[in-house]
């Protein structure tokens, strides 16, 4: 049995081609995903000013997908793009209020 999303710790869910994952921005992806983007704080101070990029979104997403499913980062994109951008910025904004206020 999988447990659901916890939104103590900055999970969340999100629906990428008609499967329901969640987003776990666990130490290991949010190194990952640093390794591969740049600084996470970085990220934030993009975020807040409105200037963070579809491909920065859809890589830090990719980076909190289990990754024992999970799908192509262009599956990614095009899933945030069908979304909208208003509503692709929910999960985005749940990791990072997780790197920004931690899990304390």
């Amino acid at each position: 049995m999988t447990r659901g999303a916890n939104p103590m710790r900055g999970e969340t869910t999100i629906t990428i081609a008609g499967v329901e994952y969640i987003l776990r921005p666990t130490f290991e992806a949010l190194v990952a995903a640093e390794e591969d983007l740049g600084s996470l704080f970085a990220m934030v101070e993009k975020a807040s000013q409105g200037s963070l990029g579809i491909s920065a979104m859809s890589g830090l997403v990719w980076h909190c997908l289990p990754a024992e499913a999970r799908p192509d980062r262009s599956v990614v994109g095009e899933a945030l793009l069908a979304m909208g951008l208003i509503k692709a910025t929910a999960p985005v904004r749940a990791i990072l209020a997780q790197v920004l206020k931690g899990s304390g």
